[in-house]
């Protein structure tokens, strides 16, 4: 059902030629995207209202948006909240929910997260006097079980902040069970969706977390931020803002005037993803069924790339490759450092960048230090070639 040609063809990018690996860092346009963000910024827009042709578009602009996200992540559009990115997100909520805390309540963090599902969550903690948790993660396997977070757990817990996927390793911690836990010691979850988003069928409510965020420019679409939760629950939120903005929600949580050309190309971005595979029907089914085609995909490309690696002898994974993860590798090589192995890859023309990727705490608790290693990731419109061609390049490097 999955046409990887097909796909292909939608991205001007591939014809300069390189093999994409770096996905997990922001993936490449497809043309319709591209499009609707350039027609957008042609067309008359004006402040949202419904006088004017322009203040009309703008306000179907942002309907359309939240609509569509809310059909990719199975969630109420009246909860769906743009940003300027996840990490802008993050900070704006955590300071916002700090204005419930007291001094001596708590917030748990895991080693396994990026760095924007961390630091914003200690540093508020630390600025109104909470103490901090860290939840490690098993660095043979790349692991983050349950309990060691529901170990974690107290009354005074006031927020659990925990990673769909790991953005180094790909590795899923199972989100549903961890929110039974941290509801019943009534706990908020928050879930960085950035890296499980562009790679599986995403359901929300089924997680179980309280707030779950993803960034649209890693599933084809542009550089934005959201974030979604009950309107119910963001109704309670109370964040700072302009005198006369308005208080509902969601929009008192979206500072200024949104970027329309770029809400316009996420609704573009799902929609294309909801092409991937053929068949009428509404969009969240027809999503459903293309994310689930892109994952066997997916998942056939990094088998192929991680059966190949591991007949180079220099090459050395980190993490047990399971299917309960993304298509997502790292790996070192005997004797070549990563920052190395990138400037070589990329006169051959493949993009496998290295580093933390700023999952800082993850690599080094994986011993890997500040230095990182090399991440390839698998994206809609990787194919047998790109990894063929990843895969050669290796092998000449440690020849």
């Amino acid at each position: 059902m999955y046409d990887v040609a097909a796909v292909r063809r939608h991205f001007p990018a591939l014809e300069e030629g390189a093999a994409h690996f770096d996905g997990p860092g922001g993936t490449q346009v497809p043309d319709v995207v591209a499009d609707t963000v350039a027609n957008t910024l042609r067309s008359a827009v004006a402040n949202r209202g419904t006088r004017t042709t322009a203040e009309r578009r703008a306000d179907e602009i942002v309907t359309e948006a939240r609509q569509a996200m809310a059909d990719l992540l199975g969630s109420d559009p009246a909860g769906i909240v743009f940003g300027r990115s996840m990490t802008q997100l993050t900070y704006d909520l955590a300071r916002a929910l700090a204005k419930q805390w007291r001094p001596g309540d708590e917030v748990i963090v895991t080693r396994l997260d990026h760095d924007a599902n961390i630091r914003p969550w200690v540093q508020t903690a630390e600025a109104h006097g909470l103490t901090v948790r860290w939840a490690d993660f098993n660095p043979e396997t790349g692991e983050l079980p349950p309990d060691a977070i529901t170990t974690l757990l107290t009354d005074r817990t006031r927020v659990v902040a925990v990673t769909a996927a790991s953005n180094l390793l790909g590795t899923r911690p199972d989100i549903p069970e961890i929110a039974h836990h941290v509801h019943a010691a009534d706990a908020l979850l928050y879930v960085d969706g950035v890296h499980l988003t562009p790679h599986s069928p995403v359901d929300v409510e089924a997680l179980g977390g309280d707030f779950y965020a993803c960034s649209p420019y890693k599933f084809l679409g542009p550089h934005l931020g959201v974030l979604t939760a009950t309107p119910a629950l963001l109704d309670t939120i109370h964040p700072d803002k302009l005198l006369p903005a308005t208080d509902t929600v969601p929009e008192r949580f979206e500072l200024g005037t949104l970027p329309y050309e770029l809400l316009a190309g996420t609704t573009a971005a799902v929609d294309f993803l909801a092409s991937l595979t053929p068949g009428d029907a509404p969009r969240r089914t027809r999503l459903l069924r293309s994310m689930t085609a892109l994952e066997h995909h997916e998942q056939a490309m990094l088998n192929r790339l991680e059966h190949a690696l591991s007949e180079i002898p220099a090459v050395h994974p980190h993490g047990t490759p399971t299917r309960t993860r993304t298509p997502t590798t790292l790996f070192s090589l005997d004797g070549v450092p990563p920052s190395t192995a990138h400037d070589f890859l990329a006169t051959r023309g493949v993009n496998a960048p290295a580093g933390h990727f700023y999952a800082l705490e993850c690599s080094r608790h994986l011993g890997l230090g500040d230095t990182g290693a090399i991440r390839a990731g698998i994206a809609p419109y990787t194919d047998d070639s790109d990894v063929d061609r990843l895969v050669t390049a290796i092998t000449e490097l440690t020849a």
